[in-house]
This record gives C-alpha cells, sequence and structure tokens, in this order.
C-alpha cells in the first residue's frame, strides 16, 4: 500500500470517527439524565458504527468487490450485535450494582446494619459496598453511644433533681421549725443544715468538675508526687466515715513510686474510689487500697502505677460495666447502698470525674469483678507528661 493511499485511508477513517463520536457524544449529553443501561448501549453503538463506517469508506474508496464488500457487513453486522448484546449485558450488571449500593445507602439512613457481600461486577463495587458497610457498622455503633449519653444525661438530671430535693427539702423543714419555735435543741439542727449545705455544696461542686471535664477546660497543675504519701493521706482523712459504718479501711503501697501528676486531682480520685467503695460496702466488710508499679513489656510499652481500691460490696453485673463510669448511672443490683452516711451521699458523679481526671493524666481506669466484691485499678504513667 503506498504511502498517499495509507494516508487517504487514516483520513477517511479519522473523519468517520470524529462524526460518530461527535453524535455519540451529544446523545450521550441528551441522555444524561436516563439509566445507565441506555447510556452504555450508546456507548457501544457509537463504536460499532464508528469501526464500520471507517471500513465501509474506505472500501468504497480501494474499489473492493462488490462480494467481498458483502461479506465485510456481514461479519461486522454479527460482530456489532454480539458487542451490544455484550453491552447491555455489563449496563444491567452495573445497573444492579447501583441499585444495590442504592438500597444499602438507604438502609444506612434508617439506622440499618448492612453487610458487605462480593457478589458484584467489578472489584470497583465491591470496594463501595466494602465502605457502606463498614460506614454502617460505624454509624450504628455512633448511634447506640449517642443514645448511652442522651440516657445517661436523662438519668443524671432525674438524679441531680432528686439528690438536690432531699437536702433542700431537709434544710427547709429545719429552718420552719426553728421559726416557729418548735425546736428544742437549736445547736443540733445548726449542725444538721451545715452538713447539708455542705452536701449541697459537694454536688455543685462536682457538676463543675464534671463540666470543665466535658468542655476540655480541666487544667492540671503538674508537679511530682509521691503516691504513697498521697494515699495515704486521703485514707486517712475517710477512715473516720469507714470506721463510723464498722468498715476495715487499710492502705497497703509502696513507697518510693513518684510521677508527674496533679496532686489535689489525683487525691480527688483515690477519694472518689474509696467513698465509692465505703457507700457500698456492708458493715464489717474491708476495703483495700494499693499502689504498686507495673512493667511494661514489647516495644512501645510504658511504665504504670496502678492504685487499686478492693471492696467486698458484691460485684457488678457483667452487663453493667461498661456503664459504671457515666455520669448520673447507678447500679440497681447488689451494690446499691443500703444507707449513705450523712454529708456522702452524690449523684452519681464520682467515678465519671474518675475517669475524666485519670484521662486527662494520660491514664486508664478499670474495674473488674472480684469474688465478693470488685475492683477499680488506676493506671498512670510513670514518665512524665506535656502539660495541658
Amino acid at each position: 500500500m503506498t504511502p498517499d493511499v495509507l494516508l487517504t485511508v487514516s483520513l477517511f477513517t479519522l473523519a468517520c470517527a470524529v462524526v460518530v463520536g461527535g453524535a455519540g457524544l451529544l446523545t450521550l449529553r441528551l441522555l444524561s439524565r436516563t439509566s445507565l443501561v441506555l447510556q452504555l448501549m450508546v456507548i457501544a453503538l457509537a463504536t460499532v458504527v464508528s469501526v464500520v463506517g471507517g471500513m465501509a469508506a474506505v472500501a468504497s474508496q480501494t474499489y473492493v468487490s462488490r462480494h467481498d464488500l458483502t461479506v465485510f457487513y456481514s461479519v461486522a453486522s454479527v460482530a456489532g450485535l454480539v458487542s451490544l448484546a455484550m453491552a447491555a449485558v455489563l449496563s444491567r450488571q452495573l445497573a444492579r450494582d447501583s441499585r444495590s449500593l442504592r438500597s444499602a445507602a438507604a438502609s444506612i439512613e434508617r439506622g440499618e446494619r448492612i453487610a458487605a457481600t462480593d457478589r458484584h461486577s467489578n472489584n470497583e463495587f465491591t470496594a463501595l459496598a466494602g465502605e457502606l458497610a463498614a460506614t454502617g457498622e460505624h454509624l450504628a455503633e455512633s448511634r447506640v453511644r449517642e443514645n448511652q449519653i442522651e440516657e445517661s444525661r436523662h438519668e443524671l438530671i432525674a438524679w441531680i433533681s432528686h439528690d438536690l430535693r432531699t437536702p433542700l427539702a431537709g434544710i427547709r423543714a429545719m429552718a420552719e421549725a426553728l421559726e416557729d419555735g418548735m425546736v428544742e435543741d437549736p445547736e443540733r439542727y445548726y449542725t444538721q443544715m451545715r452538713g447539708q449545705v455542705d452536701r449541697l455544696t459537694g454536688m455543685v461542686d462536682d457538676l463543675f468538675e464534671l463540666s470543665k471535664i466535658h468542655s476540655g477546660t480541666l487544667r492540671l497543675r503538674l508537679q511530682p508526687v509521691s503516691l504513697y504519701d498521697l494515699i495515704s493521706d486521703t485514707v486517712a482523712g475517710l477512715w473516720p466515715i469507714a470506721q463510723a459504718k464498722s468498715l476495715d479501711l487499710r492502705f497497703a503501697g509502696e513507697k518510693g513510686l513518684t510521677i508527674l501528676a496533679d496532686p489535689r486531682e489525683l487525691s480527688r480520685v483515690v477519694g472518689n474510689l474509696v467513698m465509692n467503695a465505703i457507700q457500698h460496702s456492708p458493715a464489717g466488710s474491708s476495703i483495700v487500697v494499693s499502689v504498686t508499679a507495673s512493667t511494661g513489656s514489647g516495644a512501645g510499652a510504658t511504665d504504670h502505677a496502678v492504685i487499686s481500691v478492693t471492696d467486698a460490696a458484691g460485684g457488678i453485673p457483667e452487663q453493667d460495666l461498661s456503664r459504671v463510669f457515666e455520669a448520673g448511672w447507678r447500679a440497681s443490683g447488689p451494690r446499691t447502698p443500703v444507707a449513705e452516711p450523712l454529708g456522702t451521699g452524690g449523684a452519681g458523679l464520682g467515678l465519671a470525674i474518675v475517669q475524666g481526671i485519670v484521662r486527662a493524666h494520660h491514664g486508664e481506669v478499670r474495674v473488674r469483678n472480684v469474688p465478693g466484691g470488685c475492683r477499680f485499678e488506676v493506671l498512670l504513667p510513670r514518665h512524665p507528661i506535656a502539660t495541658r
């Protein structure tokens, strides 16, 4: 074939492809809001017409015999029909996958969990289906957490309302009795009123502390802290309350453990855990507070100081272990206190405050059941931490 003929063939083929391609693009633009099946059929048809048209134009210029031209058209027609059939099958598969993904997205919108499936026509749709399933799972978990937080908020409001109403009613009743002159021993009433005011002050302080934790405004004043001295002082301050309930409160700790922490906030952590044990422990039982060192193992492991408070107040139901640190939540099982010492009642905020303070120290707090009771553990890193 001479260069002139080759150039002529190329120009005819290019012209036919440009014309058919332009018509196909215009058709696709007009069909932009139609189904994917129809659009893929248009693409397949434009491809076949472009090839057949180009070859027909070239054949007419190279003086191919009528017989050969008929054979060519027959072969091109069969190939074109097969191509259109394959395009139809593929487009139906893509449309089915599209409907499946759209249904999955609608299920996610309704809050339903969906399962990932490998029954898709290509890897891209399979990967997209997997991402949708993972997204649905994350959203479902987020909804569960949101519902738990909302439930916890309602419980907190209910408990706060109840716990505020009780001392306020007592103060009002004692004040009215004093005003009416019906009290034989006013000093005793003054002492009781002061105790109720202290109780209210403690609840307000807890709410303020919790609000700082949740808003991220809690600021730690870090300094080297001897855990033995801090915990022993805290336990000694709560010993009279434990004695009033006939509880054996003991501290067994290692000396020489020093960490970088806020002594005031850390003392509050220990005090809340011990007070929680005192409130729920039956008379005659023991509460053991200890501090030990834990050496990490493996790459990236961190040495910790472990503060533990173990009581004999009965275990916590397994389904409730994950909720003990929620603000306002209280167990209704065997750990419900029979009676609270005056001034020690709370609004279910103590353990939530413990968790917030420990996390601010880059530590971890956890709870597990032990024979006859449960054990709270606070893990604090022994290496210096950055000031917040």
